[in-house]
């Protein structure tokens, strides 16, 4: 099922030249004009805010097994295994939404979290910050360039279709730099 959602993977250099910062934001302009609270951006991976996330009921409703909040400790991003109880796995990333942060730090965990829960027969992973919009979308496309083998550009082609996601530049620019050291790796 996955093969589905992946984009098509042309052979030209801009499919798979490093986009710059700027090429970046506007092919997330181009993407979907909104978001709702929660969407569905690969299978059985959602992006969502706060307001989901803080909604077991909704959860249930769902299907989410997973939930890892790159907003943790935040004012509106309290969760925990306190909060979700045994039937919730848990996984808190203390980010901020500032350029200047290194979320880079977090792109290893989170994907290795997220991609374990994928491994597991009808598990459904929630990935939320606050909105939904930045922290959240830079972890689920560093997952999808770490585990699933996309491209930088691929992966926001992906997201941007089923989402409006827009991780601030600071953020971006810790996408490119993973991007371009998988990229090395790929061709050592």
């Amino acid at each position: 099922m996955a093969e589905a959602w992946r984009p098509e993977q042309g052979a030209d250099a801009e499919a798979t030249a490093c986009p710059s910062v700027l090429e970046l934001e506007e092919l997330l302009r181009a993407g979907k004009a909104s978001c709702s609270r929660v969407d569905e951006v690969w299978p059985n991976l959602f992006i969502g805010d706060a307001a989901t996330a803080n909604n077991r009921f909704e959860l249930w409703k769902l299907g989410i097994t997973h939930v890892l909040n790159a907003a943790h400790g935040g004012l509106y991003c309290q969760g925990g295994p306190d909060f979700y109880g045994s039937s919730v796995s848990y996984l808190g990333v203390p980010a901020y939404d500032l350029p200047n942060f290194d979320i880079s730090t977090y792109f290893s965990s989170a994907a290795d979290f997220i991609h374990q829960a994928l491994s597991t027969p009808r598990a459904k992973v929630l990935v939320h910050c606050v909105v939904g919009v930045s922290r959240s979308a830079t972890l689920v496309l560093a997952y999808l360039m770490l585990r699933q083998r996309l491209s930088l550009r691929q992966a926001v082609l992906t997201v941007r279709e089923r989402r409006w996601i827009f991780p601030n530049r600071g953020f971006l620019h810790q996408l490119r730099q993973l991007d371009q050291r998988l990229r090395g790796e790929c061709r050592s």
